[in-house]
């Protein structure tokens, strides 16, 4: 069940930001899984926006002590 304070696509940044998501398919899933709808990811645009985040999200966690 989904958090209803929160849109998917709020959900889909906080995954994002997370480290949780190594993908922005596995991001989708994971929305799904949560009972949200991953279908609402789209577009080149947001996608992008979204890999970026995973990307830095990966980068910061790497840099870790």
């Amino acid at each position: 069940m989904p958090n209803t304070n929160k849109t998917a696509l709020e959900r889909a940044f906080d995954l994002a930001r997370s480290g949780e998501c190594i993908s922005v398919n596995a991001l989708i899933k994971r929305l799904d899984r949560e009972g949200y709808w991953g279908g609402q990811i789209e577009g080149p645009q947001l996608k992008k926006q979204l890999t970026q985040l995973i990307e830095q999200a990966k980068d910061a966690y790497a840099h870790r002590p």
